[in-house]
């Protein structure tokens, strides 16, 4: 690929947030592979050892493929993370593992990071790299909920909210004032123009804490960290995977998010989401990644260009159900993305 069809224009994504109908067809990703990065750049990504080098590398082929964007995983902004045990290099990890925080005394006792202390300076380099026209979209390295269960285990929280909720309270506004104080950092540079709260809520059928638990535990952080990401001018995307129906109305009339992203077939197909929510929240992605993997290239593009065609480029944003692993097929990816170009 060495053309786009269109130059990148930011405020055309702005448009979708804000349900406005966007110029042309708008493309969304939470986050690519190195595989397709190399498919797409002719260049190897794996080879890369300098983080300059890769986010050029990732910019370029956000930028081939015909994003407005660029994300730019938050482990790029090095310093800042919660530490567990047991996770390292590791494909798959049980919600139960690798807990380090389970009494009072291993709370108070636990290393707990400082944003301030951060490495952010990327935000100000990547200007120099940026085509006219594209922002930088930035998820955190983890959500309030996502990073209690990191350092508690499951099922112990889940033990731990019935026996000692003022413990669990306290871990959670631990995490929660940590990962406020991120986004107020990076929704302030100028590079940014929106950021993703990544936050998995939900197991197929139910929440996977009640939902007056995420909201006396999680939602107030995820309500504070959206109004520090308005204060500055940006934009706030929820990811979260799973069956979050029961908490929608507070995640667009209390939160206030702009944007939902995260949709499965076998829970709510992105079409019948858009129908439900679409004139409240924008919706993005949502192609399933199973009909992702599994369908034929033609089959991808007319599903894609059906719900273009519903949409008419109001408040929904072309893209997966969830990202683009190397598992996807590149020529299931291409079809997907085809039918917002042609």
């Amino acid at each position: 690929m060495d053309k786009r069809r269109y130059n990148p224009d930011f405020n055309q994504l702005v448009k979708i947030f804000r349900r406005e109908k966007a110029d042309r067809p708008v493309l969304f990703e939470y986050f690519m592979n190195g595989e397709l990065f190399s498919h797409i750049t002719g260049l190897s990504f794996e080879e890369l050892t300098d983080p300059m080098d890769k986010i050029r590398m990732i910019t370029r082929a956000f930028y081939l493929l015909g994003y407005d964007y660029v994300t730019i995983p938050s482990r790029y902004l090095t310093g800042f993370s919660f530490e567990a045990a047991g996770h390292e290099k590791k494909e798959t990890v049980s919600l139960n593992e690798g807990a380090v925080i389970n009494d009072r005394n291993s709370f108070e006792s636990y290393n707990w990071p400082v944003p301030e202390e951060g490495s952010y300076r990327l935000l100000e380099d990547v200007t120099g790299i940026l085509p006219e026209g594209m922002k930088v979209i930035v998820p955190g390295p983890g959500g309030v909920l996502e990073n209690v269960i990191y350092l508690v285990g499951f099922e112990s929280l889940c033990f731990m909210i019935f026996e000692d909720e003022d413990l669990a309270k306290d871990i959670f506004d631990a995490v929660g004032a940590r990962l406020l104080r991120f986004y107020e950092i990076v929704s302030s540079y100028d590079s940014v123009g929106a950021l993703i709260v990544n936050d998995d809520w939900g197991f197929k059928n139910q929440t996977m804490l009640s939902p007056d638990t995420l909201r006396r535990m999680v939602f107030p952080w995820q309500k504070k960290i959206v109004e520090a990401i308005h204060r500055n001018g940006k934009y706030a995307v929820l990811h979260s995977c799973g069956n979050i129906s029961d908490v929608m109305d507070d995640i667009i009339e209390d939160m206030k998010f702009d944007a939902k992203h995260s949709f499965e077939d076998n829970i709510v197909p992105v079409e019948r989401a858009y129908e439900m929510w679409g004139r409240r929240i924008a919706i993005m992605g949502g192609i399933d990644m199973d009909f992702l993997v599994r369908s034929t290239p033609d089959e991808i593009t007319m599903r894609a260009g059906n719900i273009l065609r519903l949409t008419d480029s109001k408040g929904y944003a072309l893209g997966s159900g969830n990202s683009i692993p190397p598992y996807v097929p590149v020529e299931n990816y291409m079809a997907m993305i085809y039918a917002a170009t042609r």
